[in-house]
């Protein structure tokens, strides 16, 4: 699968020249960056091109991202050379990775909608019949209703009403 970014477009963004060693680096956070894309939309996009823009500006900004800070350090400091990290960053430090604001975007950009969903329910085995109720709950109009099976060898209608459910 290709990358969602390229090398030149990451060294762009850099303020620095990358040695071998680091344009090494760069090319395997630039996978990295581009499977865990996919992976929080849920899908791919083939050609990646056809990939919204700012799938390839997220990646770029996690890659350098990682780029400024590889090893995760929280606090550096150029007398007596004291460097630090703690678990504070949690388990990304020190990787590629996604906020949790560009995951959603990205789960959104890739059709992931979070949210409520409203399915209706039908019983398993259940006959779906014309039931005549009567209580006139719409004057007399007929309404849909199912037959659940019971446990008694009996089937108990289950239906609904636009009005009054139950």
């Amino acid at each position: 699968m290709a990358d969602f970014a390229t090398l030149d477009e990451l060294k762009g963004r850099l303020d620095w020249t990358l040695d071998a060693d680091e344009e090494r680096i760069a090319t395997a956070s630039l996978e990295d960056a581009s499977d865990l894309a996919r992976a929080y939309a849920g899908r791919d996009w083939e050609p990646v091109t056809a990939a919204p823009r700012l799938v390839r500006t997220m990646v770029l900004k996690a890659c350098k991202r990682y780029m400024n800070n590889p090893s995760g350090f929280t606090q550096s400091r150029a007398g007596d050379e004291t460097l630090a990290w703690n678990d504070d960053a949690g388990e990304d430090a020190g990787t590629v990775y996604f906020t949790k604001d560009e995951q959603d975007m990205l789960a959104n950009l890739g059709g992931r909608r979070a949210g409520l969903v409203s399915a209706g329910v039908t019983a398993w085995n259940s006959n779906i019949r014309r039931y005549r109720s009567r209580r006139s709950w719409r004057s007399g109009n007929d309404l849909p209703a199912g037959f659940v099976p019971a446990g008694s060898g009996k089937d108990v209608p289950f239906f609904g009403d636009e009005v009054e459910p139950w």
